[in-house]
């Protein structure tokens, strides 16, 4: 299937025929993952376990001499074993 890569406003857009999105399990609104690979765009659901962020994308910024410490949580106030 041929399409052209079209202008809106500041950006450009290629519009994908609904056929293409249901065979590709997307739809309106989801995001994708675009990437270039040997001069081949590549659009690919975008990779999430849950919420709206990526484990790999936040352990990125956790500074290089981060040392995690134990934190108090006081004493027992049931049937708690520590």
């Amino acid at each position: 299937m041929l399409a052209k890569i079209q202008k809106w406003g500041n950006s450009q857009g290629l519009r994908i025929p609904k056929n293409l999105l249901s065979d590709a399990q997307l739809n309106v609104g989801d995001e994708v993952d675009v990437s270039v690979k040997e001069g081949i765009m590549i659009v690919a659901p975008a990779k999430r376990v849950r919420g709206r962020h990526r484990l790999k994308d936040l352990v990125a910024h956790i500074p290089e001499n981060y040392r995690p410490g134990e934190v108090g949580w006081g004493e027992p106030v049931g049937k708690e074993v520590w």
